[in-house]
């Protein structure tokens, strides 16, 4: 039974050198297996003496558990040089920026949109919208531009089938629609997009606009250019900022200005107002011996091209990321 003496130091050796845990397994198999040596070795404690037999079997026990020991110890460090190699190549290099999903942000013209409204809602307005697919009496016959007003040929826009219907050229519509179903006192703002036949660097067929309706029992033109001016320095933060007025036609307004600010080192055009019709006042039954108002209008897309310094109004529609993103918060 001398081969007893050497299987612990053969195993050892054999499990050192080894490098992965299939490879274990298959000189644990050459050991320990059912077919392996020491089961091997066990087969002839049977010609040994009645006096040997317990010995040797108290041998080849502690040999069994000395050998699992050193399987078991052998099979640790493989898990564990495993594991680091997994750490080395694995690892993280936690001095690099960590990796954030970017975000998206509001687009200019809808920054400016909030902040108008938000203004006037200051101002005692409230905020109204309307369908940007009108018909004819609302988006001309009714602010006093009947079929053949010359007027027109300033909104050519697109029409639907038949050409009893368009899309909106402005947001007046959404006045209209506001005085038949309510009575004075009216003080709104109707935003929204509108369209017409226009495309360059500062016009583009779809655009923004926002428009204010006020109406009660002594509104005056004073009242109109005071509101106007009070909102525009607001809404470029500049208390000195000079407006004025020059007189112009509008079919809809009587009398009718248009309204500039001062810009760089000159006069700049930001919209246009004026005293409603009576006309119009009378298409929607309120009466004009009591009651008279102003309306302005200006475009929103203008106003974000002024306030972020914007010189190319189609930069807004592009959908340009490199553009886009530097609105974001």
């Amino acid at each position: 039974m001398q081969e007893l003496e050497n299987i612990v130091t053969d195993a050892e050796h054999a499990f050192q050198a080894v490098k992965t845990l299939p490879e274990l397994d298959q000189v644990k198999a050459r050991f320990l297996g059912k077919q392996g040596v020491l089961s091997e070795l066990r087969k002839g404690l049977a010609k040994v003496s009645a006096e040997e037999r317990p010995i040797l079997g108290a041998k080849f026990n502690t040999l069994k558990t000395e050998l699992e020991s050193l399987l078991e110890r052998r099979k640790n460090d493989i898990k564990t040089q495993v594991l680091q190699e997994r750490l080395d190549n694995e690892k993280i290099d936690v001095t690099l920026p960590g990796r954030k999903q970017s975000l998206g942000g509001l687009h200019p013209v809808t920054r400016t949109l909030n902040r108008v409204t938000d203004l006037f809602s200051t101002m005692g307005f409230s905020v109204e919208s309307g369908p940007e697919i009108e018909d004819d009496y609302y988006n001309f016959t009714s602010l006093n531009q009947p079929e053949d007003h010359p007027a027109r040929s300033m909104h050519d826009t697109f029409y639907l089938e038949g050409e009893q219907h368009l899309l909106r050229t402005h947001t007046s519509p959404i006045q209209i629609r506001y005085m038949e179903q309510n009575e004075p006192p009216i003080r709104i703002v109707a935003p929204g997009r509108v369209y017409r036949v226009d495309s360059d660097a500062t016009h583009s067929p779809m655009f923004h606009q926002i428009e204010g309706l006020w109406i009660d029992d002594r509104a005056t033109f004073a009242d109109l250019k005071g509101t106007v001016r009070e909102f525009l320095r607001r809404f470029f933060e500049n208390d000195d900022l000079e407006v004025r007025f020059r007189p112009s036609y509008f079919p809809f307004t009587e009398p009718s200005a248009e309204i500039d600010m001062t810009f760089k080192d000159g006069w700049l055009e930001i919209g246009g107002c004026g005293m409603v019709h009576p006309k119009v006042l009378r298409n929607v039954n309120i009466d004009t011996e009591r009651f008279q108002g102003f309306a302005f209008g200006m475009g929103l897309d203008r106003l974000a091209m002024l306030r972020y310094g914007v010189t190319d109004l189609r930069l807004f529609f592009e959908n340009d990321l490199r553009f886009l993103s530097q609105f974001s918060d």
